[in-house]
């Protein structure tokens, strides 16, 4: 079987390794570099806490959770996969005086019962864990354990497994932007880059994420999108303690190597707007620091020095996009915004749909075809 992967983002470099251990002659395309699109931009957190919306979409990203320790077996040099624990705090704030709206204890209760490692904490266990941590923005909010969660650097995973998948099963990794399909009564028989280059094969499998409708031209296989906007800011290298991720009403923050640290905020991102400047200046990683700081004041005198935004790629109904479209056969689609959590099971996944004929039932709830009439 011959088989192109278009994006080596964490998801599309899952795949075509997969692909490629299972005998398929795999081409992987990619427009900019290996990991050089959303994946890079993320804060990256391998969770399935975060997915409670439904059972179904909670199962699917606890596989992907499950997948990435499964992975690491796989290389012995393995050094993209952190787990330190992450701790998250939800409640009442001393500076708002009100809630997040949510029920931390109805969360804990409803974790344990699926099965999640998830503890309630202590303050005075919180303080031991993490003695930097400013009391008084806990104040009396209850805490969240997650000991065995952490996060993963999605460029350094994908380009870890493309390069195994190149010198182990003889991947080709071509640089070039697909601007269509070649389509052929009803069947998907390849791709065409911007240079006029084509390329053949048996299956086409899109990972290309917040592109996806770019390299499928036409309306009738696109898969309408709803994306959002994300901002990460990056610190100088600060002499701090702080070993785990934190989720805390004010900011999200984990350390980032060579004592730098990631931050970022679901509301702060809401204001966000897609074409501004990715600059230490930008107002809102000015307002993640002034957050961090309060969070963490040992922070001090530490500045913003990078910041990046990205376009998530997210299906219009918010749930991953994982199958083939309809009525166009060997054309093969993965839209998800868990895609970090998700790329290593997904790998397996679509290589045992595609490979093997196996259709995997946690992809069931979350096909394109629920988009097509």
């Amino acid at each position: 079987m011959k088989a192109i992967v278009v994006g080596a983002g964490i998801v599309g470099s899952s795949v075509a390794y997969r692909l490629a251990q299972a005998g398929a002659s795999v081409t992987l395309i990619e427009e900019r570099r290996v990991g050089g699109g959303t994946s890079g931009v993320s804060f990256a957190w391998v969770n399935a806490c975060e997915k409670l919306t439904s059972k179904p979409y909670y199962d699917l990203n606890f596989a992907g959770r499950e997948a990435h320790a499964q992975i690491l077996e796989e290389f012995s040099d393995a050094n993209w996969y952190h787990r330190p624990g992450v701790i998250q705090w939800q409640g009442a704030q001393p500076e708002a005086g009100g809630t997040d709206g949510s029920d931390p204890f109805q969360k804990l209760k409803l974790l344990q019962e699926w099965g999640y490692p998830a503890e309630s904490l202590s303050h005075d266990d919180l303080r031991k864990l993490e003695p930097e941590l400013n009391p008084d923005v806990v104040g009396n909010a209850s805490v969240i354990f997650y000991p065995n969660d952490g996060w993963c650097d999605a460029v350094v995973y994908a380009g870890s497994v493309i390069g195994g998948a190149i010198e182990r099963y003889g991947l080709t990794l071509v640089t070039g932007k697909v601007v269509g399909l070649q389509v052929h009564r009803g069947r998907c028989e390849g791709v065409t880059l911007h240079d006029g280059t084509t390329h053949q094969a048996d299956i086409v499998v899109n990972c290309s994420g917040r592109w996806s409708n770019d390299v499928a031209e036409k309306s009738a296989y696109q898969i309408p999108l709803a994306p959002t906007v994300g901002l990460i800011a990056y610190t100088q290298a600060a002499g701090v303690k702080l070993k785990r991720a934190l989720r805390t009403p004010l900011v999200n923050m984990r350390p980032d190597g060579g004592g730098r640290f990631m931050l970022r905020s679901n509301e702060l991102d809401k204001l966000v707007a897609a074409e501004s400047n990715a600059v230490p200046l930008h107002p809102q990683a000015q307002d993640l620091l002034r957050r961090a700081k309060q969070v963490l004041p040992v922070l001090g005198p530490i500045e913003v020095e990078a910041v990046r935004i990205a376009i998530r790629p997210v299906p219009r109904d918010s749930y991953s996009a994982v199958g083939p479209v309809p009525d166009l056969s060997g054309y093969y689609v993965v839209v998800t915004h868990s895609g970090v959590t998700l790329g290593p099971f997904l790998g397996q996944a679509v290589t045992d749909e595609i490979v093997h004929g196996t259709k995997r039932p946690e992809l069931s709830e979350f096909r394109p075809s629920r988009f097509f009439n």
